[in-house]
């Protein structure tokens, strides 16, 4: 039987204490009382080598400070660092990471076949109150050992991160569970804005939006400037976080994002808010 008071222990012994079996007591709750995230419990470290790994930190750290970086820049990069690297390889490691140099590219306004394509509707209006307008955004978050992706929707007139989850995947399911969660705690938004990824243009993502009858907005391909605060969003959790801790595994690193959007949401003044918190402002105190 699961007790709430849990001593610490490695992920993998707090595995071997789910009971699959348990009929009085859910999978979720269990994961709760043992302090496992869901995705936690499922997390197995990535079969990228360590010389991978290295360079997928090396990339991460340098496309923070140069977004317009594309392949052929960062293996340049690379390679004056001492690095024998192709563009090959770097063009995995970005759609691993799930990244890409932020610049103009041909034949911008084509419409992707894959999907049905969604305006943008951010442009040139004002953001003015609560609930007007959600982002939605993954990025790639390094560990010591392996890598995990986190998901995070903000309240964009706030900057109140609203929901979020770490996953070792980027499953539609996992999407759709952070938007399923955020929408219960806190209503649903006028718009929200996400960027074209293969996720959130899913049937299951769409369909999560329209029944609530949101308007979905899409940016274009390749214009990440167009999800803006939740880039901003990235920067402060990966430069304030992530490259200050040594984070061990999923356990870790799921306590550690959640201690860190308690602070940046309660505690942290945001300039661009008046040095007000986001807590704040979207809660009108």
């Amino acid at each position: 039987m699961v007790k709430k008071k849990v001593v610490e222990k490695s992920l993998n012994e707090r595995r071997k204490m789910i009971d699959y079996n348990n009929r009085k007591i859910s999978i979720n709750e269990q994961c709760r009382l043992l302090k496992i995230s869901r995705s936690g419990l499922y997390y197995v470290p990535c079969g990228e080598s360590e010389y991978n790994l290295l360079l997928m930190r090396l990339i991460d750290e340098q496309y923070l400070k140069t977004p317009f970086y594309g392949t052929r820049r960062m293996t340049v990069y690379l390679i004056d660092l001492g690095y024998n690297v192709s563009r090959k390889r770097v063009q995995r490691l970005y759609s691993l990471m799930g990244i890409h140099g932020i610049y103009p590219r041909p034949n911008l306004s084509k419409s992707n076949t894959g999907h049905k394509k969604y305006p943008y509707l951010l442009r040139n209006i004002t953001i003015n109150r609560v609930k007007q307008v959600w982002e939605a955004d993954i990025t790639y978050i390094r560990m010591n050992k392996g890598f995990m992706y986190l998901m995070a929707i903000i309240d964009v007139h706030s900057r109140y991160v609203v929901g979020w989850g770490i996953s070792n995947t980027i499953d539609t399911n996992f999407c759709v569970s952070v938007l399923t969660k955020s929408i219960e705690r806190y209503g649903v938004p006028e718009i929200f804005n996400t960027d074209q990824g293969s996720q959130f243009t899913s049937n299951d993502f769409i369909s999560k939006l329209e029944e609530q009858k949101i308007q979905i907005s899409m940016d274009g391909k390749g214009r990440a400037l167009d999800n803006i605060f939740i880039e901003r969003l990235w920067r402060s959790v990966k430069q304030e976080y992530v490259y200050i801790h040594e984070i061990k595994d999923g356990v870790e690193l799921y306590h550690g994002i959640e201690n860190y959007f308690d602070f940046y949401n309660n505690k942290r003044p945001h300039q661009s808010l008046d040095y007000i918190t986001p807590y704040k402002i979207y809660n009108n105190v």
